[in-house]
């Protein structure tokens, strides 16, 4: 193999796994309030053991970057959102979704069913979907390049 081959076929290797990863629900995103159209926070969603999680690790949103949950009850009562566990335990389906029985939002203080899944038209769209009963919504968040 020559050395022109051997580099060619290192940089197809390259691109092919930035292709792969670009198409994982992993990684960094940042969310979009779906009602304001503003960034809110970074979220690093993660697997362990098979199930999503999700945690806070930034804030974006002007002026809140040291909000609490100030309408929470029990032990999360006025605990800080920077750190906070979002997403806990969901499990993959078919067709890439996820689902699990925990998508906290801290601004409203409830807890919901969740779907999330990428947008099969662009990669770096994260749709979340949040189920209370038979009524949902649905964010798109923006994947944070790291």
């Amino acid at each position: 193999m020559t050395k022109r081959s051997k580099l060619l076929l290192l940089g197809m290797l390259v691109m092919f796994s930035f292709t792969v990863q670009s198409q994982s629900v992993f990684g960094k995103w940042k969310t979009i309030d779906d009602r304001t159209g503003k960034p809110k926070a970074i979220i690093d969603i993660y697997e362990k053991d098979g199930l999503m999680y999700g945690q806070v690790v930034k804030i974006v949103e002007d002026g809140k970057e040291d909000a609490v949950c100030s309408k929470c009850e029990g032990e999360l009562k006025d605990r800080p959102i920077l750190g906070m566990m979002i997403i806990e335990e969901a499990k993959k389906h078919h067709n890439g979704e996820w689902k699990g029985k925990k998508l906290f939002d801290p601004q409203q203080a409830m807890t919901f069913r969740c779907k999330i899944w990428l947008n099969p038209e662009n990669h770096n769209e994260l749709k979340v979907r949040g189920y209370l009963a038979f009524i949902y919504r649905t964010q798109t968040w923006l994947r944070v390049e790291s």
